[in-house]
């Protein structure tokens, strides 16, 4: 088993896990440890996990080829097989998770960027993703990744980087902010903190809809943020 990186997205029945690793690969694995089965096959690309569907028979991630370029939406069948890359326009995106009915994916995306950088929230029916189909969910100015939906359906969380990051590195003054999934342009709650990649990659909301865990970076004792 490869080394594996921080996406990591538990099975809806809760009894094993869907892992990224540093080998570009998806694997599935038991949470009590055991075998570990690889998902994906393609050695020619990177895959990079981020949803499983409701029912737990789809998985939703990155996929970037090693020649570089956008990263692309797609999907493959939890047991393993064809990929399906969705055309949601020519834009970067990331941050692929179902909405908790199943009839949404939530993303974020460079769509709209009118600088280098500039993430907005986004998604796309389920059913029939499509350029034509993209929905913005909000319009900053900050960098917003990684849409994460309550399982009951009503809230969502997402990381904001300031304006101007390019991509979503580590060691910056980030917030995370709380929305009702009816209106992502009205925040509930901000949480200050330092932090940035690996702060919120993936869905951590607690069964019940109640809480919700981040990560973030402790500043050394007379270290200068």
């Amino acid at each position: 088993m490869p080394y594996l990186n921080n996406d990591h997205v538990l099975d809806p029945g809760g009894a094993s896990i869907f892992m990224s690793a540093m080998d570009g690969q998806i694997y599935h694995g038991s949470l009590d440890g055991g075998p570990v089965r690889r998902v994906t096959s393609n050695d020619a690309v990177w895959h990079f996990l981020h949803g499983v569907s409701p029912d737990g028979k789809t998985l939703g991630f990155v996929l970037i080829d090693n020649a570089g370029g956008s990263s692309r939406l797609a999907l493959i069948p939890a047991e393993g097989g064809a990929v399906t890359v969705c055309d949601t326009g020519p834009a970067t995106v990331d941050g692929i998770e179902w909405s908790a009915g199943g009839d949404w994916i939530y993303f974020n995306t460079e769509r709209w960027a009118g600088r280098p950088g500039h993430a907005q929230l986004a998604r796309v029916p389920s059913a029939e993703p499509s350029p034509d189909k993209v929905e913005r969910l909000a319009a900053t100015d900050t960098v917003d990744w990684f849409p994460h939906l309550s399982p009951d359906g009503r809230l969502g969380v997402y990381l904001q980087f300031p304006v101007g990051t390019e991509g979503h590195p580590e060691n910056l003054p980030v917030e995370l902010v709380l929305v009702e999934v009816s209106d992502w342009s009205a925040p509930l709650a901000r949480v200050p903190l330092f932090g940035g990649q690996g702060t919120i990659n993936v869905n951590s909301w607690s069964p019940d809809s109640t809480r919700f865990a981040y990560v973030s970076y402790p500043l050394a004792s007379g270290t200068d943020a």
